[in-house]
């Protein structure tokens, strides 16, 4: 922050960007490509590198619950950027309304993610994987919370 207490472009950019690249990673991956039918024989050949062969019906059950983890990490860290945003942006606000906006701004985007997955072919839309996204959201946030109270109250506080 320069010395007359403006924020400059370079701010606002620091603040805002790891929410686009969120969005933007989320926009790239919700496409026909990254359908469960396209990605399980790229990470069955991963899980079987490390872990061994695995019966097709077990496949499948892991593969759901990798595409799922996926979700709930990676929302959650969708979370985490639009939480430090606010938290950047809100001065002088607290962490539980910057943490509101931020699973705000997560809910929105998975709503919008699902909703385009049901115009495609190979993808499904489903609330529940809002609902997911939202948990990661919210996991990820109460744990930097945590985080906060236990080793940087003050900053908590925003003590300045």
């Amino acid at each position: 922050m320069s010395s007359n207490g403006k924020r400059g472009l370079g701010y606002w950019i620091n603040a805002w960007l790891p929410v686009a690249i969120g969005i933007a990673i989320v926009v790239l991956e919700s496409t026909e490509l990254f359908g469960a039918d396209h990605t399980s024989g790229p990470l069955r050949r991963i899980y079987e590198a490390i872990f061994g062969h695995v019966s097709n019906a077990r496949w499948e059950i892991i593969h759901h619950y990798i595409r799922k983890s996926g979700h709930f990490f990676w929302y959650g860290a969708i979370g985490l950027a639009w939480l430090r945003a606010w938290w950047m942006t809100l001065l002088h606000s607290h962490f539980l309304p910057d943490a509101f906006l931020g699973l705000l701004g997560t809910a929105l985007v998975a709503s919008c993610d699902e909703w385009h997955q049901t115009f495609l072919p190979n993808r499904t839309g489903s609330p529940w994987d809002v609902l997911l996204d939202c948990t990661g959201a919210i996991t990820l946030q109460v744990l930097v919370y945590v985080f906060m109270r236990t080793f940087r109250p003050k900053r908590l506080a925003r003590v300045e």
